[in-house]
């Protein structure tokens, strides 16, 4: 395989309180490849989220990065580290949108409500490639066509709250497009939205990646989502990916007691009807109150003993596919 476009080591983003500091993201490793997906998934509140941020460098304070490293390649082969970068430095900035696009989780509360969508639109194309007002409305049109936005026309002069939810999806795909991306990330891009816009959004995607040779990051909770549209996958567990692998590993072979759990909580069309589906006991734990040991040993239904409680277990594998338990490896 090709070296990838983007390359996460070790990333460590913490947030830092009056109770203490919130390891938010504790030591991540990601590989995106162009023209491949690789699916972030995980419950809610375990760092994919922060994880995307941190990657743009628009984390909230009093929030930072403050460890690991993040490699983006050029189109010469040369190689630039963002976690380096200040924020709010003018490299960082040319990298956002140009480089690098997200697709928020919420777009109501993403776009601006005071401003039509075609002046959120044309704001990025006009700033990164110099084009006029009337050559960057153009743009803007041909982009909200391209996502399936019907009548662009007009729609380019509506503001968000006249769309519906599925419609400002695409115009948000269309904004974090406006400049040729080489590297994508859509965050929850299906949350809220019912099933057949959730189908259509998802396509979207697929066929924009196989016309533009993109590298998406596909963050999401939704393990049916991953097995649609993802290569490469990363399970991700109060801050740190505890497996990784390509989707067909993941899904036919998982080895992280976590990543069972979940594939055992999808429903089936094999499974006996009026039964319950199997649940992962307790919930994630409190970034601030982190469990010693591995961080799933309070739910794991597979501890081996006072090792996992002890001692954090250590990455076993390659990089094509990664696990973070003393099952594997004869690290126990």
């Amino acid at each position: 395989m090709a070296e990838p476009i983007l390359s996460v080591r070790n990333l460590q983003t913490h947030f830092f309180g009056r109770e203490g500091v919130i390891r938010a993201v504790d030591g991540v490793d990601l590989d995106v490849h162009a023209g491949r997906t690789l699916g972030v998934v995980g419950e809610s509140g375990c760092g994919k989220s922060v994880t995307a941020r941190s990657i743009l460098g628009i984390v909230e304070k009093p929030g930072r990065v403050v460890g690991g490293s993040i490699k983006l390649r050029g189109e010469n082969g040369s190689t630039q580290d963002l976690a380096a970068l200040p924020p709010d430095s003018p490299a960082m900035r040319r990298i956002r949108g140009r480089e690098i696009a997200l697709v928020f989780q919420e777009p109501m509360a993403s776009f601006s409500q005071y401003y039509t969508i075609g002046n959120q639109i044309t704001e990025p194309i006009r700033l990164h490639t110099g084009m006029g007002a009337a050559q960057a409305r153009l743009r803007a049109i041909e982009l909200l066509d391209q996502v399936g936005v019907p009548y662009p026309q007009r729609r380019i002069d509506e503001y968000p709250f006249e769309l519906s939810g599925g419609l400002r999806q695409r115009v948000m795909i269309a904004m974090a497009l406006a400049c040729d991306p080489r590297v994508l990330i859509a965050d929850e891009p299906t949350t809220a939205l019912d099933v057949t816009t959730q189908a259509q959004v998802l396509d979207l995607l697929r066929g924009l990646q196989r016309e533009r040779g993109l590298a998406i990051i596909l963050i999401t909770h939704d393990m049916g989502v991953i097995a649609e549209m993802a290569h490469d996958v990363a399970v991700m567990y109060l801050g740190r990916a505890v497996e990784s692998g390509t989707v067909s590993q993941i899904f036919a072979a998982p080895q992280h007691p976590y990543t069972r759990a979940l594939l055992r909580s999808i429903p089936t069309v094999h499974a006996k009807p009026r039964t319950r589906l199997p649940t992962i006991a307790g919930s994630i734990p409190h970034p601030i109150d982190r469990p010693p040991g591995c961080p799933y040993n309070p739910r794991c239904a597979e501890l081996l003993g006072p090792v996992c409680v002890e001692r954090e277990p250590p990455p076993v594998g390659d990089p094509g596919g990664q696990v973070r338990c003393f099952l594997h490896g004869g690290a126990a």
